[in-house]
């Protein structure tokens, strides 16, 4: 991966043996094996055995998780904040372990509708709740820096999954807790 940076380097007409770039193609490499490190992941170890039976039936909200990955068109960052909620089926999960899930996902070349889409399956696989809520907010700097360069748009997106999708008052319970306070 080393020479291709390098080949990069060269190609936009800069010296890689310039001082400031001669240690960047290996930079560069351990970046990308860091934001890409969800390929290598197993749900099974991240999960690591913290499943709880337990005999609630509240929704289970983690809001405003700090999200970042890679444009999958243009290798550019997107970044932004996950909501996941899910209504348990006598199981919950430790609450540090979606996170978790939601960075193996994110540490992949992604488009923000599928990594929603992944999120939201993951949880389902792993619990069986009664349903899964995942919305995703971000930027996307493939739109900011480049292309119609526009700083300030977000985008929204949705995985509802069970009572989510299939009951209006436990959906709207969830956008109304995402968004009181929410950034």
């Amino acid at each position: 991966m080393e020479d291709l940076i390098e080949g990069i380097i060269k190609q936009i007409g800069e010296d890689p043996q310039r001082e400031g770039l001669v240690k960047t193609p290996n930079r560069v490499k351990k970046a990308y094996e860091f934001l890409t490190s969800g390929y290598k992941a197993d749900m099974n170890s991240l999960v690591n055995g913290a499943i709880f039976e337990e005999s609630t039936t509240g929704m289970v909200l983690v809001r405003d998780i700090e999200m970042y990955s890679l444009c999958e068109h243009h290798l550019l960052p997107f970044y932004g904040r996950a909501h996941v909620a899910y209504i348990p089926n006598k199981k919950i999960i430790g609450i540090s372990k979606i996170p978790r899930i939601v960075d193996v996902f994110a540490r992949r070349l992604q488009v923000q509708e599928r990594l929603t889409d992944q999120i939201a399956q993951a949880i389902q696989e792993t619990l069986d709740p009664l349903g899964v809520g995942v919305v995703i907010k971000a930027k996307h700097l493939c739109m900011m820096m480049r292309g119609v360069e526009k700083q300030n748009s977000e985008l929204f997106t949705s995985s509802l999954l069970g009572v989510f999708k299939s009951d209006p008052t436990t959906r709207s319970e969830f956008l109304d807790l995402i968004r009181t306070g929410s950034h």
